[in-house]
């Protein structure tokens, strides 16, 4: 399985970018799908994900400013963010739960994408 992401960028303060995340390959069942960041210098934090199905978790911070959608058949995530604030700035990873079912005993694994880095500027 493989993700890419795209969408990232330099935007002024209170400014909007979208992430989108695809995932490619066979043999699988995707569970759930998110991003994560890391900020320069810190550690890697969950931001949002979405589950197959649609239940949505967010990090407080970026609750009633970012969103979190999916696209189960296009095995797609978007993560549209609003407001954006100079803390904001991070490299931002999709990140996907998968059941591999090229088995008769399916596994579950995750997968990371290549990170695409989100610049706010004030």
């Amino acid at each position: 399985v493989q993700l890419q992401a795209s969408g990232g960028g330099l935007v002024q303060a209170g400014g909007s970018l979208r992430l989108s995340c695809v995932a490619s390959g066979s043999s699988f069942v995707m569970n759930s799908m998110g991003w994560y960041r890391q900020p320069p210098g810190k550690q890697r934090e969950l931001v949002a994900s979405h589950a197959r199905g649609g239940l949505t978790h967010y990090v407080d911070s970026v609750k009633g400013r970012f969103t979190i959608s999916g696209d189960d058949a296009k095995v797609t995530v978007y993560l549209q963010m609003n407001d954006l604030k100079p803390e904001d700035t991070a490299v931002y990873y999709c990140a996907a739960n998968v059941v591999i079912t090229t088995s008769e005993d399916p596994y579950e694994r995750n997968y990371w994408g290549q990170g695409t880095l989100v610049t706010v500027s004030s």
